[in-house]
């Protein structure tokens, strides 16, 4: 008897059914076509400045800034803005993000002297200064007034403490211009300000970024360094961070100002507050809050210096190291080791050892802290530091610090057209942004907007080098810049993937350099700069040093040309000389070819005569931040 035929097995539920054909169909086992699909990494960086004073800032103020938060995220979203000085100023390209950083102390005082407020004029101190503005004599009134606030003599209808209406006021007015400019996925106006503290001039400011919209920054006021509200020392600004979180629910972190004024009191090992060793409370607060460090600005670069590292060609770069931020006392060669970024993280891995922390395990960011309210850093471009020094025929040769005092002299020649901060964020939003400089995914800019990739890890090859995609095998092999690494396996050296593109605006590329920082067997702090991959075909010499890529820079006629240099570089590195039990750090440094500085555009607009010594070229560059190796 014939058998009957039996139906193939069905999956029945209230959905249908389905046979194996059909699931094949609908999971295929072959890997997807799109190499870009399911992709989660950040795919370019977003260039911006964390630290832009406006007329809110009461020196800015002073020395005749007249723009606000408003105009300064219009002109970072690429409006046109009238200048302070009274010239239309326009980027070449828009920012992706700003922080409007106001000084905490003092805050907002002067757009209301300059409206004329009640309040302020029925204070003779006040109406006489606002008659001497009005009379053509604004220069002279600025200099009393911040004699005046320096002395502790300033008007008391003028001090705005936190504790009064005005000072809120003037706060909540900078959140609401923050709120009303931040446009996600196109532009991010961050909530910030600038804790300023600067007992005796020496310099140890921070900049206080919130990851949170206006509802919570304003359950808070800043953190000012004038008791009894207020205090300057940092480990109290750390405390009123904790209270802000534990208050809001919200996240803030803090990135130290550039150190080369603060007369070796930046990145203590003794600790000026205390005369005494930091300690595991101090290392372990410091690491947790401060997550950045601003390695260049206008003030010059903080990177490294040729006394501590004199063996690094490019360590003398856009160097102020005459004294404090005042000017009222010199610098000496012992405290520059405390001011220097490579010197810091070296110390760090000291600390670490001993402490059980790292205090100076920090991102490298770049801004430009100009008191103009534009973040106007292109050399081309540059509208300068303060209002006084916006683009003119006689900023060339202008005086910018003079202290009587002590001789030292600071021209305006001097002040860097730097830098901007290039964030790896997976898309411009404030919690974007603000998550990438927590886990510090950062580099700094002297300026330029060049892309860089680092990425660190033991099983990086030469093919790694030779994709479009290098952030692909970077993600899934390594950690990127920011990152650690723990514990060698079998010994085996780890290996770096860098790569850097060109700033389409600027110049081609010299060279990319990793600086190695580590501390031996014998407990000593180390340092070596490896040339790593460059253009040409240059072959180091018998001294180890890569000729020079050359100069095509006319001075004349502030013009270069991009004949030598390459547009883009990448490579994989590993390390030669490493030695598994050792701590180390590694960053990237990224130089271009030679191009005209801010100087030599001025001589040529203004046909102005520089002075014997002024800087005509500059050599453009970007700093990652470090990847940390620690043994097991």
């Amino acid at each position: 008897m014939a058998q009957q035929a039996q139906a193939p097995a069905r999956t029945l539920d209230d959905a249908g059914t389905i046979d194996k054909n059909t699931a094949e169909r609908i999971f295929p086992s072959k890997p997807i076509y799109s190499p870009y699909a399911g992709r989660k990494f950040p795919t370019r960086p977003l260039f911006g400045d964390t630290h832009l004073h406006t007329a809110a800032s009461f020196d800015a103020g002073a020395f005749g800034a007249r723009l606000g938060a408003r105009e300064a995220y219009r002109f970072a979203r690429g409006e046109e803005v009238m200048a302070s000085s009274g010239q239309p100023a326009k980027l070449s390209r828009p920012l992706d993000f700003l922080v409007v950083a106001d000084h905490s102390d003092n805050m907002g005082v002067f757009p209301d002297f300059f409206a004329g407020k009640p309040e302020i004029l029925a204070d003779p101190t006040g109406k006489k200064w606002f008659q001497m503005v009005k009379d053509g004599k604004g220069a002279d009134a600025a200099f009393e007034m911040i004699m005046s606030f320096s002395e502790g003599t300033f008007p008391k209808p003028m001090t705005y403490s936190p504790d009064t209406r005005a000072y809120k006021a003037a706060w909540q007015d900078n959140v609401a211009a923050a709120e009303q400019y931040n446009e996600p996925g196109r532009f991010t106006a961050l909530i910030g300000y600038e804790w300023t503290s600067n007992t005796g001039g020496n310099n140890l400011h921070r900049n206080v970024i919130f990851r949170d919209n206006g509802d919570r920054a304003n359950q808070v006021v800043p953190f000012t360094t004038s008791p009894p509200l207020g205090s300057d020392n940092p480990r109290d600004l750390w405390k009123w961070m904790t209270a802000y979180e534990q208050k809001t629910g919200g996240s803030v972190l803090a990135i130290a100002h550039n150190g080369n004024l603060s007369n070796g009191r930046m990145f203590p090992i003794i600790e000026s507050f205390t005369g005494k060793p930091v300690d595991k409370e101090y290392v372990e607060q410091r690491a947790k809050w401060e997550r950045l460090y601003e390695a260049t600005q206008t003030k010059g670069d903080g990177e490294a210096h040729p006394v501590l590292s004199p063996t690094d060609e490019f360590a003398n770069f856009e160097r102020w190291d005459f004294g404090n931020l005042d000017a009222s006392a010199a610098k000496t060669k012992d405290m520059l080791e405390f001011e220097y970024a490579r010197s810091a993280l070296k110390n760090g891995l000291k600390l670490e050892q001993q402490l059980g922390a790292n205090p100076y395990k920090f991102g490298m960011v770049g801004s430009s802290d100009a008191h103009t309210g534009l973040a106007a850093m292109e050399e081309d471009n540059f509208f300068g530091k303060t209002t006084p020094q916006e683009p003119s025929p006689e900023r060339l040769t202008a005086t910018f610090v003079k202290n009587p005092t002590t001789g030292i002299k600071v021209m305006d020649w001097q002040v860097s057209s730097s830098g901007y901060a290039a964030v790896w964020a997976t898309e411009n939003t404030r919690e974007s942004i603000w998550d990438a400089m927590q886990r510090r995914e950062t580099y700094a800019t002297t300026g330029s907007r060049m892309v860089v990739r680092f990425f660190g890890g033991f099983d990086f090859n030469q093919a790694d080098a030779q994709t479009r995609s290098p952030a692909m095998a970077g993600y899934a092999k390594g950690v990127p810049m920011g990152g650690d690494l723990r514990g060698a396996r079998s010994e085996k050296a780890p290996s770096f993937l860098v790569a850097a593109l060109k700033d389409p605006l600027g110049g081609n590329l010299d060279r990319i350099q990793i600086v190695k920082g580590w501390m031996d067997a014998r407990g000593e702090l180390q340092e070596k700069v490896y040339d790593v991959v460059w253009s040409g075909d240059r072959k180091p010499g018998a001294d180890g040093k890569l000729p020079s890529v050359g100069n095509t820079v006319d001075v004349a006629d502030a013009v270069w040309t991009n004949t030598i240099g390459a547009p883009e570089l990448i490579a994989v590195w590993s390390d030669p000389n490493f030695n598994a039990s050792e701590r180390a750090f590694y960053y990237v440094r990224v130089l271009e070819i030679p191009t005209p500085r801010w100087t030599a555009y001025d001589a040529k607009r203004f046909g102005v005569q520089p002075l014997p010594g002024t800087q005509m070229t500059i050599t453009e560059r970007a700093y990652t931040s470090p990847i940390w190796y620690t043994p097991e």
